[in-house]
């Protein structure tokens, strides 16, 4: 199996996961921010399809970060109140946070043995979003299982006096 093979099956994976996750979780922002990467997750699988097939990348310029940000700003008033996450939720974000981990140590392996510059623009691209979506849902799984130290963090400066 070549390198964008196993990247179509990676990609395939953590739609299953993200998707699946998506339909687990009671936490409504973590619900979108599953879809969310599930729907960049396919769009990966398809940039990687034109490549496989020769054809140039057409993909939409999307921002993981921006797109879950809009998320967040919509649900605001949902964010503030006090969450109940069970134990499996906070699984599942570790989860993906170690998939995705996975999947940029693979994407920067490829990209260093790559030759292809089509390739290569595609696996920068990936390792790009994998990352945003690693901090995404790193930054979820710090505010679901500890609250009131993640604003004390988000809110540092004011603690500092910055």
């Amino acid at each position: 199996m070549n390198a964008l093979e196993m990247a179509m099956k990676m990609e395939k994976d953590a739609i299953l996961f993200y998707t699946e996750a998506e339909g687990k979780t009671k936490y409504p922002a973590g619900k979108k921010m599953f879809h969310s990467v599930a729907e960049d997750e396919k769009r990966h699988l398809e940039m990687i399809s034109q490549i496989i097939k020769g054809l140039q990348i057409t993909h939409k310029d999307v921002s993981p970060l921006k797109t879950v940000k809009s998320v967040f700003e919509t649900m605001k008033d949902q964010m503030m109140k006090k969450i109940e996450v069970t134990e499996d939720e906070l699984e599942a974000f570790k989860i993906a946070m170690q998939m995705e981990k996975e999947g940029m140590a693979f994407y920067k392996k490829s990209l260093a043995e790559s030759k292809k510059e089509k390739e290569r623009a595609l696996l920068e691209r990936l390792i790009r979003e994998e990352q945003q979506h690693y901090d995404l849902f790193s930054n979820t799984y710090e505010f679901l299982s500890d609250t009131g130290n993640w604003f004390m963090w988000d809110e540092r400066g004011i603690v500092e006096g910055g």
